[in-house]
């Protein structure tokens, strides 16, 4: 028979060998590590292998961090998560509207996400980017992206205030608190918060892409800023972490109790995220979890807390899905313990034809956003930012190959209209209607050509005529051709264009949505 980690060594084989970036492994099971190895290389110029001690940078899985920090302090008195943020962080405009440090905590602030503003400036990822960069973002934020508490909308930018907030409330700096009030008490002697893009980190795992001629490039990562990221650490430091969810020897039982605290919505709905943890199902038994992923860093820490099992995965390699890689370990040891004898959904085939009848172009006027779905090679693909296979569940059902989304497609019980329901995991669906993409002839394309500048950003857009075909130019981005939806609605490879008109029916600008982004102003241009 052959055993677990034999099982488990195998689900990690394509990566296991001396010229392939890999992962570190630990699976913990009531309190005590059962298995850590390390699979692939932590450099590939050195041929330096991965370990249980080489330390990640693990993106997002930072944040639990960040606000088990926020409840420390709260829990002693020195602020209130109910606290206005501007008590803390005075450079962040009044809207009108009072965002909490409870709102940053459970993404439902409305502030626009720190990423997706710095990429719609025109910059690069693999720019430096300091905590000084993003606070210039917040104080130049002009509009929320909703009514704060009304929305769950993942947002970077409110964790980033709340490691500015532990800073101001404690006197210490951030990455000072982390260490001496988590990482020391706990003994995560290879773990700190990475505030110095400079810094010299011995043993830890450089980043990496793959070439699409086969073989593997660096993924450059040059961040100074902590808090929504940045945390270096292991599995053996993470295994540490993940005991303390049982034992509250750092912060207490109440502390604990509260980073298990999901967020509520202003309606009463109660949302999945708590504190910088996802609280959900797989198989039908409760987990605990979050992903992380900067550059080519891939993370992701999964806690089944009544069966005392986690298990954590850090990776570097950009196409790696540790998220899937953790429930995969999972299975093996867990086989016996799910109710849900089922891991996955069978995938199954569909002719052409039936893919062929989901073809097309799909809006949500309340999150200004399109879906776009077409045909490649005999597959139905979605390309609304980077283009990835639908596989189908049933007729009329999908997911996303490389995501935890789901589609279904359905008729309007009011008019028959072909209607798109976006699922992720036990979220409220979001509803998208079939929409028929506009024609224009090319003087009609040419009206909205010119410049146009964005006050909040103090960055310009041009859009172009080329060749009969609107293309959008930005800063440091390639030219993008801007594909029509609905009428003065354009997108452009995950980005939608909504124009406006003035009273002479001329175009005068643009709301730009990209995902974590709400209809951005982009004022025309005077020629």
């Amino acid at each position: 028979m052959i055993s677990k980690t034999k099982k488990v060594d195998e689900v990690f084989a394509t990566w296991d060998k001396p010229d392939s970036p890999g992962c570190a492994l630990a699976v913990m099971k009531d309190g005590e590590v059962i298995y850590k190895r390390g699979y692939g290389m932590a450099n590939l110029e050195y041929g330096i292998s991965i370990t249980p001690t080489t330390i990640f940078h693990v993106a997002s899985v930072s944040k639990q961090f960040t606000a088990m920090a926020v409840a420390i302090l709260a829990s002693e008195g020195k602020l209130s998560l109910d606290d206005n943020v501007r008590k803390h962080v005075q450079e962040l405009p009044d809207f009108g509207e009072i965002i909490t440090i409870r709102h940053l905590v459970h993404h439902t602030s409305g502030l626009r996400d720190q990423w997706a503003l710095l990429v719609a400036a025109g910059w690069r990822m693999d720019d430096v980017i300091t905590t000084g960069d993003v606070m210039e973002l917040v104080r130049e934020q002009r509009e929320l992206n909703f009514e704060p508490g009304s929305e769950f909308l993942y947002c970077n930018t409110g964790y980033t205030l709340m490691a500015v907030i532990v800073e101001r409330v404690s006197g210490k700096s951030f990455r000072e608190f982390c260490a001496k009030r988590i990482f020391q008490p706990l003994g995560m002697d290879n773990t700190h918060f990475h505030d110095d893009h400079r810094m010299i980190v011995r043993n830890r795992a450089y980043s990496y892409a793959p070439k699409e001629e086969n073989g593997f490039q660096h993924s450059v990562l040059s961040y100074a800023t902590a808090g929504a990221t940045s945390l270096f650490t292991t599995v053996e430091d993470l295994a540490r972490w993940d005991q303390n969810f049982y034992g509250a020897a750092v912060g207490g039982k109440a502390v604990i109790e509260q980073m298990r605290t999901r967020g509520v919505l202003n309606d009463g709905e109660q949302i999945r995220y708590a504190f910088g943890l996802n609280i959900t199902e797989y198989r039908g038994l409760r987990v605990v979890e979050h992903s992380g992923g900067d550059a080519g860093y891939r993370s992701h820490l999964m806690r089944f807390p009544e069966q005392c099992f986690s298990v954590t995965i850090l990776c570097n390699l950009s196409n790696m899905s540790p998220s899937k890689l953790t429930r995969s370990v999972a299975d093996i040891y867990l086989a016996h313990e799910f109710p849900d004898k089922k891991a996955e959904e069978d995938i199954i085939k569909l002719s052409e034809e039936q893919l062929a009848s989901k073809v097309g172009v799909y809006y949500n006027a309340a999150t200004a956003s399109t879906r776009r779905f077409e045909m490649r090679e005999g597959k139905l693909v979605a390309t609304f930012g980077p283009d990835f296979e639908l596989l189908p569940l049933a007729e009329d059902h999908f997911k996303l190959a490389a995501y935890p989304i789901e589609f279904r497609f359905t008729r309007s019980t009011e008019d028959g209209s072909l209607q798109l329901h976006q699922v992720i995991g036990r979220d409220k669906p979001v509803i998208y209607e079939a929409v028929t993409p506009v024609t224009l002839t090319k003087e009609e394309k040419a009206a909205y050509t010119g410049n146009y500048h964005s006050p909040e950003l103090d960055v310009s857009y041009n859009v172009m005529l080329q060749d009969d075909q609107l293309v959008l130019k930005r800063r440091k981005h390639d030219e993008t051709p801007l594909l029509p939806t609905i009428p003065d609605g354009f997108s452009a490879n995950g980005v939608n264009l909504f124009f406006s008109r003035d009273e002479r029916n001329n175009v005068s600008g643009f709301r730009l949505s990209s995902g974590r982004i709400r209809n951005l102003l982009f004022v025309r241009k005077k020629h």
